[in-house]
């Protein structure tokens, strides 16, 4: 069975495949299910943001600015939500606006010295293997990094993200 990219109409041979589903269905339920929901709540208690506000903290780098409509492209959404997001950051103290510096009619976001701090505990949380890892051995983990890696390499989206 394959499976049909909807946007772009590619053709996926195999992605349909019981055991890719099941596999992605795992992956699924300890990202959104188990210890990683929790992890999501966590770092939104410690931020004191929602879950939509903390999402765009992780997703501004601590290093450049960021043009909002650039943040409203990656998450698929309308500008005025954006606007909401970045007025949630600045109310918290975790980003600013700034005029782009060669065209002031666009608006970037910066993370001011507490969002880089609570971006960075915020990684430190997340990024934490959870407790159910203990079930493999030094071997599976290292087999498990391995096959992640080649997932993440052949996903278009993460061509150019960190998956190291």
């Amino acid at each position: 069975m394959s499976a049909q990219d909807e946007r772009t109409g590619v053709s996926f041979p195999g992605v349909g495949d019981q055991s890719a589903r099941e596999s992605w269905r795992t992956i699924h339920s300890l990202l959104f299910e188990g210890e990683g929901r929790t992890r999501m709540q966590s770092a939104c208690a410690m931020t004191g943001v929602p879950p939509g506000v903390l999402k765009t903290l992780i997703h501004l780098s601590p290093d450049a600015a960021m043009p909002m409509r650039e943040i409203a492209q990656h998450f698929g959404v309308d500008s005025s939500y954006v606007t909401t997001l970045v007025d949630d950051l600045e109310a918290n103290g975790l980003a600013e606006r700034r005029p782009h510096p060669t065209d002031r009619r666009v608006k970037t976001i910066v993370l001011t010295p507490k969002g880089i701090e609570a971006r960075q505990r915020i990684e430190e949380l997340m990024f934490e293997p959870p407790q159910c890892f203990a079930a493999l051995s030094q071997t599976e983990l290292t087999q498990l990094q391995r096959l992640l890696r080649k997932l993440a390499a052949a996903d278009p989206a993460l061509a150019n993200a960190d998956t190291a």
